[in-house]
């Protein structure tokens, strides 16, 4: 039997769990228990900040292993593994894939760690060690695919980049159409405006509420919904969310694997807008991938991260290793 923790880091703060996995890694992991905190991580000069993760991982598996009635003082090595996935490793993780092994080993006693970014972890939570494409769509969108030889990414740019179809895309292009029944411009929509005035206030006050924000992505990602609801009898927000649609299955089409059939899991909260998207999304990606089937994700980035830990400890972590997306640093790496 060893302990295995997975982190899985994002815009809503930590969360953690301690699992549990045969010593060969056959039998998968079963998660013993779990813990979160609600606030996310802060970034700086050099990236995504190791000091506060380390400050808030160490107490975490403290309570983890209390919890699971394993004697946190048993000695250096009670964990065999850690997969920490965060939101901007890929990008903003230099300053993690610098400080962690060491600080882990030294604290810890962690011998095998590996630093992913979230889409991964949501991949392996969603597909497991299987080749195929996943849709990450939250406040953002990315999509990840893997012949299990290399990784294949499409979007995840942010909001002012890319994220295309993503809960801030949709929420922002349903604004504008607000903003332009409010002037009377075509391509307005009345209904969008009613619900925008209704959720905001006033139409010429809203620049003036949404670009000091820091959390402007969220709060864009936050009209998605009312998007979605006025979609049934409103053109032009239906014709938005088509569009979202559309951007996202052509970010599953560009990561699938070339060869053979392709499975395509969806992940992430956007796609609790129902039907309104998922009706448009499954023709299109019937239009677009027709070799492809659509699964579900059989569990989320942090069950995603248990998964590559148990896999780690048991030498049958299968997933690409890449510097950035999927970094693995063992023992014996130094």
């Amino acid at each position: 039997m060893s302990w295995v923790l997975g982190v899985d880091s994002g815009g809503s703060g930590l969360r953690f769990a301690l699992g549990s996995t045969a010593s060969d890694g056959t039998a998968g992991v079963t998660t013993v228990a779990a813990t979160a905190s609600a606030e996310p991580l802060r970034t700086g000069p050099s990236g995504i900040d190791a000091g506060q993760l380390l400050a808030r991982l160490l107490p975490a598996v403290d309570t983890l292993l209390a919890q699971a009635g394993v004697d946190a003082g048993s000695g250096p090595g009670v964990l065999s593994a850690v997969a920490i996935g965060a939101a901007g490793m890929a990008t903003l993780g230099d300053g993690l894939r610098a400080e962690l092994p060491a600080a882990l080993g030294h604290s810890l006693g962690v011998r095998r760690l590996v630093l992913a970014a979230d889409a991964v972890t949501a991949y392996a939570g969603a597909l497991g060690q299987r080749p195929g494409a996943v849709v990450a769509a939250g406040t953002g969108m990315i999509a990840l695919g893997t012949d299990l030889t290399g990784w294949q990414r499409a979007d995840g740019w942010g909001h002012l980049l890319g994220d295309c179809g993503g809960g801030a895309w949709i929420g922002r292009a349903g604004l504008e159409a607000a903003m332009r029944a409010h002037d009377g411009r075509r391509g307005g929509s009345p209904a969008l405006l009613s619900r925008m005035e209704e959720v905001f206030g006033p139409a010429p006050e809203l620049p003036g509420l949404l670009y000091p924000r820091t959390d402007r992505p969220a709060v864009l990602a936050s009209f998605a919904p009312e998007v979605a609801r006025c979609a049934a009898g409103d053109p032009i927000a239906a014709g938005i969310v088509s569009t979202a649609a559309r951007h996202i299955a052509e970010a599953a089409a560009a990561v699938c694997p070339l060869s053979g059939a392709c499975e395509v899991a969806l992940t992430g909260g956007l796609f609790g807008l129902g039907d309104p998207l998922l009706v448009p999304l499954r023709a299109e990606l019937a239009g677009q991938l027709p070799h492809a089937t659509t699964v579900s994700a059989a569990a989320d980035p942090l069950g995603g991260a248990l998964l590559i830990a148990g896999a780690l400890a048991g030498d049958a972590l299968r997933l690409p290793h890449d510097a950035r997306l999927l970094n693995v640093l063992t023992e014996q790496d130094g």
